[in-house]
């Protein structure tokens, strides 16, 4: 946990931010992969974790805004659960540290919520994300789960606050990225003919579980990477491959890192590979120089995407104005997803609270049916203190490109001849995290290998 401070603090601001009524934050429960007893990994609310920092399954908390009162509901360990588990530090000592004094058992937060209703006063809650905390709502508030309506104005308050991120929230970050960083060039290291790509996330996750960090997310480790989130890991990597490692580390704070490196399985890129992955390499570098207070992501994405295309009408497998291309959305055929993301707490920060209040604004709201701009998470002008990851990418799709070529559409900027040579050809992307600046932007961590020369060389020493 960070200071008691800390959180006293961030509560306080967002108290600041609503203007009355009852805060309420529901922790996550720990879910059972077959019987009760058998639970999942517990992972906490990230929300709950960002003001309270206890983590602990089925506990509650609410800040009383009128009342100025701050309450933390969970039950104490029973003698059988000390039995079982041993003794453990309180729920008591765990408030104490989030500067809570106050703690009640979970039985009485139905009581205060109840009171509070009766006496007209609003309780503000946040989107429950698991079916667990849908039903602890409906049960709290009377409320059926199709009628359940998260507060908007806390939504706002909480994404405001938690998008700029504190100094000690940055050392957490890049203790993620430089795990990650490592699990990375682990995956470098054996990527060879024969090995299996679960092998390699057998590899990077042991590696990140020595580091008491779990995974920021379920890795994608794949020699087909035209699919953009393959958790499919049987595949025999063969000579000849390109291998796609999208993979980050999550600290024990629950902070975490976001990287995709692509690489041949042979010991050199081919002609072809290494002509597609300069392309995104290329397009990367010139958004990531982009970055700085003001600019929208929007923006940013559209140029990556033009400086995708003009690589792409080199190789012959486009062709005209890479602007009037993007303009008319010829470019995802080989992008279809957005360029980058926030990160923080969630490796996607905030998603769960809603893509329209993390990444958009009411005056600019996401395009949520143009293909291609319906995945970009991110589109408003970013902020000094934001964590962004920015990962531009070629896919090719062969059932995509069939679709696209029946129609013929924007064959005016498409050489189908030409796009048909790449079909199976797989898919390259190249991802990093940055930190936005008052001047501008920095790299998150120490860095990791990015280029064609980087990448063969690092290699050369392990595929002897």
């Amino acid at each position: 946990m960070f200071s008691a401070q800390t959180y006293q603090d961030r509560r306080a601001v967002l108290q600041g931010n609503v203007a009355s009524g009852i805060l309420l934050f529901l922790g996550n429960i720990e879910n059972p992969v077959n019987f009760e007893h058998n639970p999942y990994y517990f992972r906490q609310d990230s929300t709950f974790l960002y003001y309270f920092g206890i983590q602990e399954p089925k506990i509650a908390a609410i800040i009383d805004i009128d009342e100025n009162k701050t309450i933390v509901f969970g039950d104490e360990l029973s003698i059988d659960d000390i039995v079982w588990m041993g003794r453990q530090e309180t729920l008591k000592e765990k408030s104490l540290k989030s500067g809570v004094q106050e703690t009640l058992p979970y039985a009485e937060l139905s009581q205060y919520l109840l009171k509070a209703q009766t006496s007209g006063r609003k309780v503000h809650y946040l989107p429950p994300y698991q079916p667990s905390n849908k039903i602890a709502l409906t049960d709290l508030l009377g409320i059926k789960i199709a009628e359940l309506q998260p507060s908007v104005e806390m939504i706002k308050a909480v994404v405001k606050q938690r998008s700029v991120k504190e100094a000690q929230e940055i050392v957490q970050i890049e203790k993620a990225v430089n795990v990650s960083n490592e699990m990375h060039l682990l995956a470098m290291r054996m990527a060879k003919p024969g090995v299996k790509e679960y092998e390699i996330a057998n590899a990077i996750q042991y590696l990140a579980a020595n580091k008491e960090c779990q995974m920021s997310y379920p890795p994608i480790v794949t020699i087909n990477g035209g699919i953009l989130h393959n958790h499919y890991r049987l595949n025999t990597l063969k000579d000849g491959d390109l291998f796609l490692n999208d993979s980050g580390a999550e600290t024990a704070m629950g902070y975490a890192g976001d990287l995709t490196r692509t690489f041949p399985v042979s010991k050199t890129f081919s002609t072809k590979q290494k002509e597609i992955y300069e392309i995104v390499l290329n397009s990367f570098n010139n958004a990531h120089h982009l970055l700085k207070p003001g600019v929208k992501f929007k923006d940013i994405y559209l140029k990556a995407s033009e400086y995708l295309v003009e690589g792409l009408v080199d190789l012959g497998l486009m062709k005209g104005s890479p602007e009037d291309a993007v303009k008319n959305n010829a470019h995802t055929l080989f992008f279809q997803c957005g360029l980058g993301h926030m990160m923080g707490l969630d490796v996607h920060d905030m998603e769960d609270l809603g893509e329209q209040y993390i990444g958009y604004t009411e005056e600019e709201p996401k395009d949520t049916q143009t293909f291609g701009l319906k995945s970009l998470r991110l589109g408003k002008a970013l902020e000094s203190g934001y964590v962004v990851t920015v990962e531009p990418g070629i896919y090719m799709i062969p059932e995509l490109i069939d679709i696209w070529q029946a129609e013929n559409k924007n064959a005016e900027f498409i050489n189908y001849d030409k796009v048909n040579e790449y079909r199976n050809f797989g898919g390259v992307r190249v991802e990093d995290d940055f930190l936005i600046t008052d001047d501008g932007h920095r790299l998150l961590g120490n860095g990791l290998i990015t280029t064609v020369d980087e990448i063969e060389s690092y290699r050369a020493e392990y595929l002897a």
